[in-house]
């Protein structure tokens, strides 16, 4: 039946004054929760007869029908038994065993009653002791009761045995609210976790599930924490019945105990409830009036305030008990005093409203008859039902005295006249509305809660993949915000610090390192340094570096990683000698940080670098940053501003220096690089009859960001003049998928006037299409040309054919001159210590027959810079065994003076006036002949620290 608006009238002026009050005691219950009474109405007259009494029970029939489609909580009882004792019990046992009317949506969940239940498997249990005992309630012993009671798992109509597959299916059915809460947890998991994982978890959740629903349809419901347990061994009802053990020995933090009290007076009443079904009038009285009280109590605690599920906000309405006949026989006259005896002798109100009838023939008195109250003067004219309901709440007080007990207090007798039972009431249309849930109900519903939590989860789903879709590592729980995705499709990487297991840049990555390093991959290096940083000692004191380089690339070609490879190899090996060859006090840790292919997001790592350093005060500064781009310069500020020195490794930028003192740098400047060749080149400009040249260089703003170039540029061109050449307009090439030089050598090699040099401010990648061009471009292919250079041709091995025309001389300028180092037992130790990261027999031993240092392993030299880089940095950190902040450090760095380095001695001193004069180490290198029988010959040059300046007559070409 839907629910929806009741329209009716009322017979008679009886039936309105009755359903009126009625309404007004049910829908003024929101506001004040008014005391519900126990309406009787019968007819005036005695004599009256039956056609009177069915006027009367029509009232009844009124309330019934107005209010059954509204969603009022509603119990049509119909007395009837073998006695009235049976009667009244089994309208008890309706009242907690049978659905109340309340058709549609209700304003909450149905009524439950588990202290009735609880009766209700003590009165099972007994009945079975009873009848194997012939029915000799003599013989019924605790043990016995206690028995039955196990065996019913103090259930009573224990249900079905359910078995796995069934609880299975009931755990994750989509339509219950758990069955919904999994599916959407499981489409979290499988967002967060791999598939194998999602499995695993959600396999042992449907167990889990499943044995949760076993033990909770087998399991005794009398767990004395439940509120059904706590009322049962604490009402003060069952106190002299179950003298045996104390009420007080239930306790929240005493299961032992509190489960003597319940076996106690579970006992006890057993052996009421079968004594009471033998005959026993003050056992039946007793059985009736608890099963009573547990009922109200239910009803109660259904209505119960500061519940977690906000019941009563929800429950807006009372539950209505409707007798359309209530007589001594049916059972109906001894509800109702057993319901008032158990409100007048508790102080609880409970929200239970009842309207019965009598017949006029019957008398509502108490059992045994109450005393009549004296004083009493009958009225000469009876009072209307509202004044009634307010002289019966007046009294109210009195009436559950103990003096009154034995009164009817909390019955409201209505007499009715025969006059309003037979005259018809003004034409007045009688309405009910349906009763509308509240904003509790939508705020904490069932459905709501799992509205609130799916809708949550499915945010939390969307979340988490924003978060993976931002953080290189950015799960629901436990994300690192210090490493994030740059870039779209082909040109995504993870840039940032790597602080957390889950990130690591070089995953995978199988580039190896050359020469007696082969078989060392970049992701092995990666782990090496993890390992280190796990084997600091939670006590020990340590310094936190952070090494800022190309980790990744954006295409599938790892080569592109080199640079950083073998930059992060030298941190390595400095890491590794510091905490376990030398074993100093002061530990080093290495956190990797990576600025993208090419350094073109070394921002976003700075960045993040400082967000780090701020966190953590161990970071000391910052090793690397090697390559010139138009984000140098903020990168350097950012730092700067953070208080975090940078030691930079091949970086040959002239500005940095003089710009930021926080920048420390140990690559030679491009100012330092032409000064040195420039003293080449003079000496070939002499030889030359009218010498000419050309900067060639990469076009500006062409997407790589590169610095480099352009300041080689610059530094190139005035090398030159300053040697005696006249200079032709630069030319500049593009970067479309490569050096596109096709064009500019053409315009070179065909000009009027061929240049007899050229300064290239390009980068290594840039070399291979230069020699082609100048090999093959008419022009140019005869003609013996010079081509100065800088440092960035440090890493070419020139093994290819290609590399160098026949034609061509190339000077360049290279990142560290191994060669004047003193130390040179660092490069056997350093293969020692890499080798340990391999198994022997994979071992590649270093080039037979040359020096160390010409290995393919360190002749790039940035292995070595950057050994010597953290090296700096760490004594400055670390300087007389004692950890220094960042600020300490940054001061302390212009003082290092490290004199046993493999490029001579590292110091940043004050800046000299003349660029012949800083500390920088560096060599000037000619290659002849391409192939593997090019002959790389190193001009001149000088170690790092205080030497000597170059002279013309070093450097002879």
């Amino acid at each position: 039946m839907r629910q929806g608006n009741w329209r009716g009238g009322a017979g008679n002026e009886a039936a309105l004054a009755v359903f009126r009050l009625m309404q007004q005691l049910i829908d003024r219950y929101r506001r004040n929760r008014p005391v519900m009474p126990l309406v009787v109405i019968k007819a005036e007259d005695a004599g009256a007869g039956r056609e009177i009494d069915e006027q009367v029970e029509a009232i009844v029939r009124l309330v019934h029908k107005a209010n059954e489609r509204r969603g009022v909580p509603v119990q049509r009882l119909e007395g009837g038994g073998a006695t009235p004792y049976e009667a009244a019990l089994d309208m008890v046992r309706t009242l907690a065993e049978k659905p109340w009317e309340s058709p549609g949506a209700t304003q909450y969940k149905p009524l439950a009653f588990p202290r009735s239940r609880l009766l209700g498997a003590i009165e099972q249990a007994t009945a079975t002791v009873v009848g194997q005992s012939d029915g000799d309630t003599g013989e019924i012993g605790e043990e016995l009761i206690l028995e039955q009671l196990r065996r019913l798992r103090w259930r009573a109509d224990r249900p079905r045995r359910g078995t796995w597959g069934s609880s299975l299916r009931n755990s994750v059915r989509p339509e219950t609210f758990v069955g919904a809460l999994f599916i959407a947890l499981l489409s979290v998991l499988l967002g967060e976790i791999d598939w194998f994982l999602t499995v695993l978890v959600a396999s042992l959740a449907l167990v889990g599930l499943a044995v949760v629903g076993l033990v909770g349809r087998s399991a005794p419901p009398l767990l004395w924490l439940r509120r059904a347990s706590r009322w049962f061994a604490t009402t003060s009802s069952l106190a002299a019945s179950s003298t045996g053990y104390p009420s007080d020995g239930w306790s929240r933090l005493s299961p032992r105990g509190s489960w003597d009290v319940i076996r106690v007076r579970a006992a006890a009443v057993a052996k009421r409830v079968a004594h009471a079904g033998a005959g026993d009038g003050h056992a039946r009285q007793f059985h009736l009036e608890l099963r009573v009280q547990a009922l109200l109590e239910d009803l109660r605690d259904n209505y119960r305030p500061r519940a977690a599920d906000w019941r009563r906000a929800k429950r807006t309405r009372p539950p209505v008990v409707l007798l359309h006949r209530a007589t001594q026989d049916n059972g109906g006259i001894l509800l109702i005093n057993a319901i008032n005896n158990v409100r007048s002798r508790r102080s609880e109100v409970d929200p239970l409203l009842l309207l019965a009838a009598l017949p006029a023939a019957e008398v509502m008195r108490h059992t045994p008859p109450p005393p009549e109250r004296a004083g009493a003067v009958r009225p000469a004219a009876p009072p209307g039902a509202q004044e009634q309901y307010d002289r019966w709440a007046d009294e109210l007080s009195l009436g559950q005295s103990p003096v009154a007990a034995a009164m009817l207090a909390w019955v409201l007798q209505l007499p009715l006249a025969t006059q309003e039972l037979t005259t018809a009431p003004a034409r007045t249309e009688l309405v009910t509305h349906p009763v509308p849930r509240t904003w509790a109900w939508w705020v904490m519903s069932r459905t709501s809660i799992a509205l609130v939590v799916v809708g949550s989860l499915l945010g939390a789903f969307l979340w988490a993949g924003h978060w993976r879709d931002t953080y290189c590592h950015g799960p629901l729980t436990d994300r690192s915000t210090d490493a994030i995705w740059a870039g779209r499709d082909g040109d995504r990487e993870c840039v940032g610090v790597a602080t957390v297991p889950e990130v690591r840049f070089a995953r995978g990555n199988g580039l190896e390192l050359l020469g007696g390093g082969e078989g060392i991959t970049f992701d092995r290096i990666e782990q090496a340094i993890r390992e280190e940083n796990a084997d600091i000692a939670p006590g020990d004191a340590y310094v936190t570096v952070v090494y800022a380089g190309p980790l990744t690339s954006t295409g599938r070609d790892p080569e592109a990683t080199r640079k950083g490879l073998e930059e992060l190899t030298g941190v390595y090996l400095h890491q590794q000698a510091v905490n376990k060859t030398v074993n100093r006090s002061v530990k080093l840790r290495v956190l990797t940080a990576n600025t993208g292919q090419d350094m073109l997001r070394q921002l976003t790592a700075v960045r993040k670098i400082i967000e780090v350093a701020r966190r953590d005060p161990t970071v000391v500064g910052v090793v690397g940053l090697g390559r010139n781009t138009d984000e140098s310069d903020d990168a350097a500020a950012l730092l700067r501003t953070a208080g975090l020195p940078l030691v930079n490794t091949t970086n040959s930028s002239s500005d940095l220096p003089r710009d930021f003192p926080n920048y420390f740098g140990l690559a030679a400047t491009d100012e330092e690089q032409t000064y040195a060749l420039g003293l080449v080149a003079r000496q070939i400009a002499r030889k030359l009859d009218r010498p000419h040249a050309i900067v060639l260089s990469r076009k500006d703003r062409n997407g790589d960001l590169d610095r480099y170039t352009a300041e080689q540029r610059d530094a190139g061109r005035a090398m030159l003049r300053a040697a005696g050449f006249a200079l032709g307009p630069d030319v500049d090439f593009d970067l479309a998928g490569g050096a596109s030089l096709n064009a500019p050598l053409t315009g070179i090699c065909q000009a009027e006037r061929v240049p007899d040099a050229l300064y290239f401010a390009g980068r290594v990648e840039d070399v291979r299409a230069l020699m082609r061009g100048l090999s093959e471009t008419t022009g140019c292919w005869n003609r013996a040309l010079t081509v100065f250079t800088g440092d960035d041709l440090t890493k070419d091995t020139f093994s290819d054919s290609a590399s160098i025309a026949t034609n061509v001389t190339l000077y360049h300028s290279s990142l560290a001159p191994l060669d004047r180092g003193t130390n040179p037992g660092f490069y056997a130790d350093a293969h020692r210590t890499l080798r340990a990261l391999l198994d022997d027999e994979k071992v590649t031993a270093l080039a037979a027959g040359r020096p160390a240092y010409e290995d393919e392993l360190f002749s790039s030299g940035q292995t070595v810079i950057a050994y010597s880089a953290t090296a700096a940095l760490y004594d400055a950190a670390a300087r007389g065994d004692v950890r220094r902040s960042a600020a300490e450090t940054w001061a302390t760095l212009h003082t290092v003076e490290l004199n046993n380095m493999p490029t001579g001695t590292i110091a940043f001193g004050p800046a000299k006036s003349s660029v012949s004069g800083h500390l920088h180490g560096l060599n000037i290198v000619k290659v002849v002949r391409p192939g593997p029988s090019a002959e790389r010959t190193v001009v001149c040059g000088k170690p790092a620290g205080v030497a000597p300046p170059l002279t013309a007559k070093d450097c002879k070409p």
